[in-house]
């Protein structure tokens, strides 16, 4: 087979093969350059809060704090909530962690439904209305955060979800639907149906292999589809 006939008979082929999939890698592509990720993440559905600094309230008398944990925590934060309530949250090498309010110094996790739809909606800027909370109790493509948490989805335009980790009260991700288009097209993207994540498979180094060779081959078919002068008359003397 001529060298000519050879670059054709690849490039037709192995184009076909991988021409899905190349458009997808387009039109995924643009996309991702059309929506700046801060958008995609929902940043600016964020509520914008002042910052205040932390007052640690007094132990209220006949309170022990010890007393309130099953062993020492290998971590004590104090912070502020998303809901805007000053809190202590204990973390402990093999189990849960304890969340203590501090202006009563009672344990409030786990959080309930209602607790968490307060801190999800202090937390969006609008206090939009909820419709739906759910606990989630396993990963998913949407989520791959602390368990367990509350997803608080909120009844908008966007469909906005927002996740509280049910131990800790902390707001852990922002799902909207924007971020599941771009999600999807991600998956696509880096061939990874299941997980959404994977980059470094053999599938995809494979496919970006055969798209190379379709390039290539086409750079090596280009003069000729051109009809540029010398190389056609190379081409008729052979």
């Amino acid at each position: 087979m001529k060298p000519i006939a050879a670059a054709s008979w690849i490039h037709k082929w192995l184009a076909l093969i991988v021409g899905v999939q190349v458009l997808f890698w387009f039109a995924s592509g643009a996309f991702f350059a059309a929506y700046p990720i801060e958008r995609v993440r929902s940043e600016h559905r964020i509520a914008r809060a002042e910052p205040a600094a932390l007052s640690l309230p007094q132990m209220r008398s006949g309170v022990d704090l010890a007393a309130l944990l099953p062993e020492a925590p290998t971590r004590l934060t104090y912070e502020r909530s998303a809901s805007g309530r000053e809190v202590a949250v204990a973390e402990f090498p093999e189990r849960r962690p304890i969340t203590i309010d501090l202006n009563d110094w009672k344990v409030t996790s786990p959080l309930t439904a209602d607790a968490a739809a307060i801190i999800a909606q202090t937390y969006v800027a609008g206090s939009p209305r909820v419709r739906e909370a759910r606990l989630v109790t396993e990963e998913s493509p949407e989520y791959r955060g602390v368990l367990p948490a509350w997803r608080i989805a909120f009844d908008d335009a966007e469909g906005l979800a927002v996740y509280v980790a049910a131990d800790t009260g902390r707001v852990t991700a922002r799902r909207s639907d924007l971020w599941r288009l771009y999600d999807a097209l991600w998956a696509l993207h880096i061939m990874d149906w299941r997980d959404h994540e994977n980059f470094n498979s053999g599938l995809l180094l494979l496919t970006a292999l055969t798209s190379l060779i379709v390039a290539l081959s086409g750079f090596v078919l280009m003069p000729y589809r051109l009809r540029l002068p010398a190389f056609t008359r190379s081409s008729a003397n052979r």
